[in-house]
């Protein structure tokens, strides 16, 4: 019988009754002949509370004991779900990370997964007992203390365990029906993808959209696991549930999409992020070694950089451009203030009112004029465009925050996709 895992976010498991609307999800799948694993986040909200506990209690609080409190809040799902099945008649039983294995590293709060030993949950899903696991946390065997994957980590969970149960698929399912070319809620004709290629999913998550975790994506494409986003709010019985290509996007290998498509879209959405700031760094020494001098501390200081632009140097200077997220905004300026001897710079500046808008496709490799498209029609809407890059299924623009709808409007007209 193939094996299945299922996903179920906070929202889904908010109270009883939703937690009871999971478990019929849950049952139309072993009803169909799956051996099914399921992963679960906290109630919706319960983390956000543990983790203010752990601010209360102490500031400064260790690391390790962090995990061992906001690891609870799965627990209490997992074991929610695991008696409403067996209230239903379906044999279950609950399943923390350390139980499994899922093994990871030390680095509490948002700490990475090594590997998972699927033989004890294989077997028991083999047996026809649904594994309800609790999502987000693993254990650092050397240590034995619990860990936790960071915030959207049971997505992650599940798609490690798929991978580790060699499922058939991972279903992720969530408080929306699927993948859209962008948010419904700025362009109201986005429509749902019914597939979307691995690296495309990838761009989008780490570019603004807010369907899946980065790094669950990293790992579904690596493994090749093949990930459905569906709703859980639709009604279990409801017809078009049973078939999973009405009811949600498929997340792929880009060739099972090639070989179903007889020609290529050529952008496929377009996401945007408001997390953004702009640091600027004025009349920097254009000489070798000045880029390391300034990237170097951030990224000591863990600073995650996006976007760089580097003007021609006149007169021997330089102006230095990059994008940094918007909570990092002050820290890197004040890294880069410290650092004012290696650089030898005038000043530094920036702005947190902007906004980086993307264009995603992975049809943009065979097609040529993509990005002039972009320039005329932002350029005609009067969006100045502070500072652009590009990849080989992407282009990202940095414009002031106030446009950002308007932009993200007038690109999903542009490529067609609100037809």
């Amino acid at each position: 019988m193939p094996r299945l895992v299922m996903k179920f976010g906070g929202t889904s498991v908010a109270n009883l009754e939703r937690i009871s609307n999971v478990a019929r999800h849950v049952a139309r799948e072993v009803e169909a002949g799956y051996k099914v694993a399921v992963v679960v986040s906290a109630m919706s909200g319960k983390t956000n509370e543990l983790v203010a506990w752990c601010k209360e209690a102490a500031p400064l609080y260790e690391p390790s004991e962090y995990d061992a409190v906001v690891a609870s809040g799965e627990q209490v799902t997992s074991g929610l779900l695991a008696i409403t099945l067996k209230k239903m008649g379906i044999p279950a039983r609950s399943w923390q990370g350390w139980q499994i294995p899922i093994s990871t590293d030390d680095a509490h709060g948002s700490a990475r997964i090594l590997d998972i030993d699927g033989e004890a949950l294989g077997g028991s899903i083999d047996a026809g007992e649904v594994a309800v696991i609790a999502g987000f946390q693993g254990i650092h065997l050397p240590t034995r203390r619990l860990t936790t994957l960071g915030r959207g980590g049971s997505d992650t969970s599940a798609v490690a365990v798929a991978a580790a149960l060699k499922a058939e698929r991972c279903d992720i399912y969530t408080d929306v029906d699927g993948v859209y070319t962008t948010d419904p809620r700025v362009v109201p004709k986005a429509k749902r993808l019914d597939r979307i290629a691995f690296e495309e999913m990838l761009e989008m998550a780490s570019l603004g959209a807010k369907v899946l975790q980065v790094r669950s994506v990293e790992l579904a494409m690596v493994h090749n696991v093949r990930t459905f986003v569906r709703s859980s709010l639709v009604d279990p019985e409801a017809p078009e549930m049973a078939n999973v290509e009405k009811a949600g996007t498929l997340i792929c290998d880009e060739e099972e999409i090639v070989a179903t498509q007889m020609e290529q879209q050529v952008v496929t959405g377009i996401a945007f992020s408001k997390d953004e700031a702009q640091v600027s760094i004025r009349r920097v020494a254009d000489k070798p070694g000045i880029a390391a001098a300034v990237f170097g501390p951030l990224a000591e200081a863990h600073i995650n950089v996006d976007m760089i632009v580097q003007n021609v140097s006149a007169d021997g200077f330089t102006d230095i451009t990059f994008t940094v997220p918007n909570a990092d905004f002050e820290r890197a300026k004040a890294v880069i203030e410290t650092a004012k001897g290696a650089i030898d710079f005038h000043d530094v500046e920036g702005s947190t009112d902007v906004t980086k808008v993307s264009v995603i496709g992975i049809g943009m490799r065979s097609h040529a004029g993509v990005a002039a498209k972009a320039f005329e029609a932002l350029a005609a809407r009067g969006i100045n465009i502070r500072a652009i890059t590009t990849s080989e299924i992407k282009i990202s623009f940095l414009i002031d925050a106030a446009y950002t709808e308007l932009a993200v409007r007038t690109l999903h007209s542009l490529y067609g996709l609100d037809s």
